[in-house]
């Protein structure tokens, strides 16, 4: 069973399990037809609790492996500590889930989310793999092209990114879900360390394009973890082969 089945990650995750010959089922919040030998459960991990709980109930019946892929803005912590209530009742055998590089040491709200969730699964009892992932092309594709729409591009000082191929971290995420229960795994990085300036340049020199770039200085915590590089694994990290430029090619190409 896979959550976020749909999103980013999802949509390269969910077809290489059916190639493995694996059944797979989907939570969605949505209602949804089965199609290529996909089927798809209704259930909202942060809407009513008593329709989650059912929702999952049915999801996860059968279900030995499931892959915690869903996330979002806020809320990653309640959702998975609700997905491993319900993983517990279901008896699952293994409980994949893909987390972010640093989630134990940048000052965000987000980050802290990921690693309360990180907690509720390695706490839960259950057989488990977590795997810390660098931020994918598509978010940095994301920042640089909204940022490029602005007379002065901002180019934060110290801010470095690692970014990694979202189909690398999706073949990464199936082999571990096919495997045993490993718990915490090496991180997955991409193989270039950029500042962000450098990720928007590049974005507007594949384009023809050019802006003057605006320095600026992160301030207080946020900016001294970004600074120091408590965002990064520079060692110890699996990395991935495609970079940042032949992203951009093919995203810009289509």
């Amino acid at each position: 069973m896979v959550t976020g089945g749909t999103g980013t990650l999802g949509r390269q995750v969910v077809p290489l399990l059916r190639a493995a010959g694996r059944e797979v089922r989907v939570l969605s919040r949505h209602d949804r037809e089965p199609a290529d030998g996909v089927t798809y459960v209704r259930c909202d991990l942060l809407g009513d609790p008593a329709a989650a709980a059912a929702g999952l109930d049915e999801a996860l019946a059968g279900v030995h492996t499931v892959l915690h892929l869903a996330g979002g803005p806020k809320g990653d912590d309640a959702a998975t500590r609700v997905l491993v209530e319900a993983a517990r009742r279901a008896g699952v055998g293994h409980l994949v889930y893909i987390s972010v590089i640093a989630a134990d040491r940048i000052p965000l709200g987000y980050f802290r989310a990921k690693h309360a969730a990180e907690e509720a699964v390695a706490g839960s009892g259950l057989p488990y793999t977590v795997l810390r992932a660098a931020q994918f092309h598509d978010l940095a594709f994301t920042v640089v092209e909204k940022m490029a729409k602005l007379p002065l591009v901002p180019a934060p000082g110290g801010v470095r990114w690692q970014p990694v191929d979202v189909r690398e971290v999706a073949a990464r995420l199936v082999e571990l879900a096919l495997d045993a229960p490993a718990g915490m795994v090496p991180d997955l990085a991409g193989p270039t360390v950029y500042e962000m300036g450098e990720l928007s340049r590049g974005y507007l020199e594949a384009q023809g394009r050019s802006r003057r770039h605006l320095r600026l200085r992160v301030p207080g915590r946020l900016g001294r973890a970004y600074r120091a590089g408590d965002n990064l694994t520079l060692a110890g990290a699996e990395l991935g082969h495609r970079t940042w430029e032949a992203y951009l090619a093919e995203r810009l190409a289509a």
